[in-house]
Protein backbone atom coordinates (compact mmCIF):
# COMPACT_ATOMS: atom_id res chain seq x y z
CA UNK A 1 0.00 0.00 0.00
CA UNK A 2 1.42 3.68 -0.81
CA UNK A 3 0.61 6.50 0.92
CA UNK A 4 0.64 10.21 0.20
CA UNK A 5 0.92 12.79 2.80
CA UNK A 6 1.17 16.50 2.42
CA UNK A 7 2.73 18.28 5.81
CA UNK A 8 4.39 21.35 7.05
CA UNK A 9 8.53 20.87 7.29
CA UNK A 10 10.32 23.41 9.60
CA UNK A 11 13.99 23.43 8.01
CA UNK A 12 16.93 25.57 9.12
CA UNK A 13 17.76 27.73 6.06
CA UNK A 14 20.48 30.03 4.89
CA UNK A 15 19.12 32.79 2.91
CA UNK A 16 19.95 34.57 -0.62
CA UNK A 17 19.27 38.62 -1.00
CA UNK A 18 16.24 39.59 -2.99
CA UNK A 19 17.63 39.63 -7.24
CA UNK A 20 19.13 42.46 -8.61
CA UNK A 21 17.30 43.75 -11.94
CA UNK A 22 19.54 45.92 -12.54
CA UNK A 23 23.07 44.31 -11.57
CA UNK A 24 26.90 46.11 -12.29
CA UNK A 25 28.65 44.97 -15.78
CA UNK A 26 30.81 41.53 -14.31
CA UNK A 27 33.70 41.82 -16.34
CA UNK A 28 34.57 37.97 -17.16
CA UNK A 29 31.92 36.46 -15.63
CA UNK A 30 31.66 33.51 -17.57
CA UNK A 31 29.87 30.26 -16.10
CA UNK A 32 30.50 27.06 -18.40
CA UNK A 33 31.50 28.47 -21.33
CA UNK A 34 28.48 31.05 -21.27
CA UNK A 35 29.45 34.19 -22.95
CA UNK A 36 28.61 36.09 -19.08
CA UNK A 37 26.22 37.80 -20.37
CA UNK A 38 23.31 38.07 -17.73
CA UNK A 39 20.45 40.73 -19.48
CA UNK A 40 17.60 40.38 -18.69
CA UNK A 41 17.88 37.99 -15.81
CA UNK A 42 18.47 39.89 -11.74
CA UNK A 43 20.93 37.88 -10.22
CA UNK A 44 21.56 36.42 -6.86
CA UNK A 45 24.62 37.93 -5.22
CA UNK A 46 24.56 37.07 -1.58
CA UNK A 47 23.60 33.95 1.07
CA UNK A 48 23.23 35.60 4.95
CA UNK A 49 25.57 33.87 7.01
CA UNK A 50 23.09 32.57 9.57
CA UNK A 51 20.18 30.17 9.65
CA UNK A 52 16.59 31.10 9.66
CA UNK A 53 14.02 28.28 10.43
CA UNK A 54 11.91 28.37 7.18
CA UNK A 55 8.28 26.36 7.10
CA UNK A 56 8.03 24.29 3.66
CA UNK A 57 5.35 22.04 2.29
CA UNK A 58 6.63 18.10 1.83
CA UNK A 59 4.90 15.80 0.07
CA UNK A 60 5.68 12.54 0.94
CA UNK A 61 5.63 9.39 -0.69
CA UNK A 62 5.64 5.90 1.47
CA UNK A 63 5.02 2.46 1.39
CA UNK A 64 6.50 -0.31 3.50
CA UNK A 65 9.79 -0.13 2.47
CA UNK A 66 10.55 3.08 1.19
CA UNK A 67 9.95 6.87 2.60
CA UNK A 68 10.68 9.55 0.05
CA UNK A 69 10.12 14.02 0.99
CA UNK A 70 9.87 15.61 -1.65
CA UNK A 71 9.59 19.97 -1.48
CA UNK A 72 7.28 21.59 -4.37
CA UNK A 73 8.46 24.94 -3.62
CA UNK A 74 12.37 23.76 -4.02
CA UNK A 75 11.74 22.60 -7.75
CA UNK A 76 10.54 19.51 -6.55
CA UNK A 77 13.81 18.35 -5.38
CA UNK A 78 14.27 15.32 -3.53
CA UNK A 79 14.62 16.30 0.57
CA UNK A 80 15.15 13.33 2.16
CA UNK A 81 14.99 9.54 0.65
CA UNK A 82 15.08 6.41 3.07
CA UNK A 83 15.05 3.07 3.22
CA UNK A 84 12.91 1.90 5.78
CA UNK A 85 14.31 -1.64 6.01
CA UNK A 86 17.38 -0.88 7.30
CA UNK A 87 16.58 3.34 8.15
CA UNK A 88 19.47 3.95 5.87
CA UNK A 89 19.24 7.42 4.13
CA UNK A 90 20.09 6.63 0.07
CA UNK A 91 20.02 9.94 -1.32
CA UNK A 92 22.13 12.22 1.12
CA UNK A 93 19.98 13.75 3.59
CA UNK A 94 21.02 17.38 4.08
CA UNK A 95 19.18 19.11 7.78
CA UNK A 96 19.69 22.11 6.37
CA UNK A 97 19.05 24.09 3.23
CA UNK A 98 21.86 26.06 1.88
CA UNK A 99 21.91 27.25 -1.59
CA UNK A 100 25.62 27.91 -3.50
CA UNK A 101 26.83 30.17 -5.72
CA UNK A 102 27.59 28.49 -8.67
CA UNK A 103 24.95 29.10 -11.65
CA UNK A 104 25.90 32.55 -13.79
CA UNK A 105 22.91 34.90 -12.36
CA UNK A 106 23.33 32.97 -8.87
CA UNK A 107 21.93 30.02 -6.44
Amino acid sequence: MVRVEEKKLVIPTYLTSEPDKNPLFFKNRVYQGSSGKVYPLPITEKIFDEKTDVEYLAVILENDYLEVTILPSLGGRIYRAKDKTNNYDFVYYNRVIKPALVGLVGP
